[in-house]
């Protein structure tokens, strides 16, 4: 296995960790292009912190092989440590000193004389909207400043790897936002990201390449667009001009198209997954018979929209479970003491 030649960041073949009775990583292959955000997506438990430490060389695999820009992971585990690095789910920085502060001694433990050290300290907290919180200690920092300085730190010297675990979790809206466009310009720069998130929209806003795992195994691989196509043709979104009407329309829904039915949130929406396998009927016939058996039915239909899987349904039809339930007793590796930026 060498990713020198085959243009790959990372590459993994059979990577298992077990903790007691606990396989958290169970068999991991992945094939990470360079330059790229490769989302690795699952529930809370599923093994993304595990693997990603055993990458980042924080921890030793029981078996199988991982290379990183062609280095073992094991066996070159310096070679790795100088082109990667990991920002982890809690703050990697002295919550007592200010952002300048943990910049410059970040910056001098690097190697950095102290003028460049805090000439690079100023460019990322300017870079990252931190410049007129510079001054202040982190401790009086937003949660989503926080990971702003965190992921600054990481790119002090510019890595060719950034390990991303979870990075905007119990961040408001606006602050996954910024973290996003700040992901997008690490990528931009030349830097690869492998991303784990539970959040399926985060996967598919950045990630050009998803792998979805659960229970320790990754049980899909592919694009957005690949992993969309292969649970099926899309979906009906329909709204009704009478709620009451709701149940019947879910009732002739089932049995016009075989398909589940979800009610939603509002009184008036339903959405039934479309098959490719429902007669090889086409995404649009599927929805005209399924408009057909509505009208017959005496229900009004006030809106109307034909789509593409979202990666909710994607991952619901893959596991079973949604990326909420988490895998009870898994990933034990995880210890904030631990999540560090390398």
């Amino acid at each position: 296995m060498s990713t020198q030649t085959s243009g790959l960041a990372i590459e993994t073949a059979g990577l298992v960790k077990t903790f007691g009775g606990t396989r958290a990583v169970d068999g991991v292959d992945l094939a990470v292009p360079a330059g790229t955000v490769y989302g690795v997506l699952g529930p809370n438990g599923a093994g993304k912190t595990t693997t990603v430490r055993m990458l980042a060389t924080l921890l030793r695999p029981d078996s199988g092989e991982a290379h990183v820009f062609g280095h073992d992971i094991v066996r070159e585990a310096d070679e790795v440590r100088g082109r990667v690095s990991l920002t982890g789910q809690y703050a990697s920085v002295d919550e007592d000193l200010t952002g300048t502060e943990n910049l410059v001694l970040l910056a001098r433990l690097l190697g950095h004389r102290k003028p460049p050290a805090r000439t690079r300290a100023a460019q990322l907290l300017e870079a990252f909207g931190l410049t007129d919180a510079a001054g202040k200690q982190v401790k009086h920092y937003s949660g989503g400043m926080r990971r702003r300085i965190d992921i600054a730190a990481s790119i002090l010297n510019t890595p060719d790897l950034l390990f991303l675990d979870e990075p905007t979790t119990g961040l408001d809206p606006r602050s996954r936002n910024q973290v996003w466009d700040i992901v997008r310009a690490v990528v931009a720069q030349g830097t690869t990201v492998l991303l784990t998130t539970q959040y399926l929209d985060e996967a598919d806003q950045l990630a050009s390449r998803i792998a979805v795992i659960d229970r320790g195994k990754v049980i899909a691989e592919g694009t957005k667009g690949e992993l969309k196509a292969s649970v099926g043709a899309g979906s009906v979104h329909l709204r009704l001009r009478d709620p009451g009407q709701r149940p019947l329309a879910a009732d002739l829904l089932r049995r016009a198209l075989d398909a589940q039915v979800q009610t939603e949130a509002d009184p008036v929406a339903l959405t039934a997954r479309l098959t490719t396998a429902a007669g090889n009927d086409t995404a649009a016939e599927q929805a005209a018979r399924a408009l057909s058996a509505l009208a017959r039915g005496g229900i009004t239909v006030d809106n109307f929209s034909l789509g593409q899987p979202s990666l909710d349904e994607v991952f619901l039809a893959l596991t079973g479970h949604d990326t909420q339930q988490p895998r009870s007793g898994s990933d034990t590796s995880r210890d904030p003491k631990d999540e560090v930026a390398a």
